[in-house]
């Protein structure tokens, strides 16, 4: 019996990117039925929320979905569609692997570490009003629940995955009571996995060492803005966003993104690079027990790349159809 997956093509390029993957999943031979549901700017475009109720309520029902870059409306009137999946879904631990990939050229040589970014607090709680008409105030908000369960994600991830070093970021040398707060829940819960080496860093710091110590780190967990922004650094020392997957885990569901924009301007170019959601498929796949199927693609694509089949983005002429066929011909071979 196929397993049901929510699947939402997003904005721009992301229906081009969702296509790819079909093409290549088709090649795996991979038996999932896709249930496809709305959010992002088509919605709100049509009059309806960003992310509508119905979608919430399928993806809670079915437990895992799919997602293409949506694009987020700039300025008020409108919420982030990430954040509002990641807030009603409850998904509060954002996991993104960063590895080299053979044929794509970067100064950052055998990488691999994983992020753990928390997903549901800090300054993304969207906590912010006028103080006076020319003054605007956040609030960055960080609980001990939050930082726990994000913290044990992150040991258990290593536990599991036998890393071997956990480091928690954050800057309580300045926020001395949020971000010491999560520093010392993180401390607290090291303490229950003695077999795994622990320390932190201040996050200014741990940006200038992944440019120059990279290969030392295993696994990072830090608050939600921290991670937004690191992660991205990351995801540029493994070749671009383009690259980049991402997942998001909750108590009942997961949810995996490519972690880029829709690029509008390339819409119906043919031109994006589909890696991005390709790997957060095949993480997927993994979350759905699928290993083999994930072993098997990700073979594929990095045979494809290490061809010299590349799209712009990596220095290739390769367009987003003639990418993924490279891809699914590297499986039926």
């Amino acid at each position: 019996m196929a397993r049901q997956v929510c699947l939402i093509r997003g904005d721009g390029t992301g229906p081009e990117l969702v296509a790819a993957v079909e093409t290549i999943f088709r090649a795996a031979n991979i038996d999932i039925d896709w249930v496809e549901v709305e959010a992002g700017l088509k919605c709100v475009e049509a009059g309806k929320p960003i992310v509508p109720d119905e979608t919430i309520a399928k993806i809670k029902e079915v437990g895992v979905g799919l997602k293409a870059p949506m694009t987020t409306p700039i300025g008020k009137g409108s919420v982030s569609p990430n954040v509002t999946l990641r807030k009603k879904l409850d998904l509060y631990a954002c996991v993104r692997p960063v590895r080299s990939l053979p044929g794509v050229k970067t100064p950052f040589d055998d990488l691999d570490m994983v992020i753990f970014r928390e997903n549901t607090e800090d300054l993304y709680a969207q906590i912010e009003y006028m103080v006076t008409d020319h003054v605007a105030q956040s609030i960055k908000l960080i609980s001990d629940f939050g930082s726990e369960r994000i913290a044990r994600a992150a040991f258990e991830y290593a536990r599991k995955h036998d890393r071997k070093k956990v480091v928690a970021v954050h800057k309580a040398n300045i926020m001395k009571i949020a971000d010491g707060l999560f520093l010392r829940v993180c401390q607290r819960v090291a303490q229950d996995y003695p077999e795994i080496e622990f320390w932190d860093n201040i996050v200014d710091n741990q940006c200038m060492q992944l440019v120059t110590r990279w290969k030392i780190y295993d696994v990072l967990v830090m608050p939600n803005l921290y991670g937004d922004i690191v992660s991205d650094l990351a995801a540029g020392m493994m070749g671009g966003l383009g690259v980049a997957p991402g997942a998001n885990y909750g108590t009942n569901c997961a949810l995996f993104e490519a972690v880029h924009g829709s690029a509008p301007k390339y819409t119906g170019m043919n031109k994006v690079n589909p890696t991005a959601l390709l790997l957060s498929a095949t993480l997927m796949l993994d979350h759905l027990d699928m290993h083999e199927k994930r072993v098997a693609i990700e073979g594929a694509l990095e045979s494809t790349l290490a061809r010299g089949i590349k799209t712009y983005d990596l220095g290739g002429d390769a367009t987003t159809s003639g990418f993924a066929e490279a891809v699914a011909s590297e499986l039926k071979a």
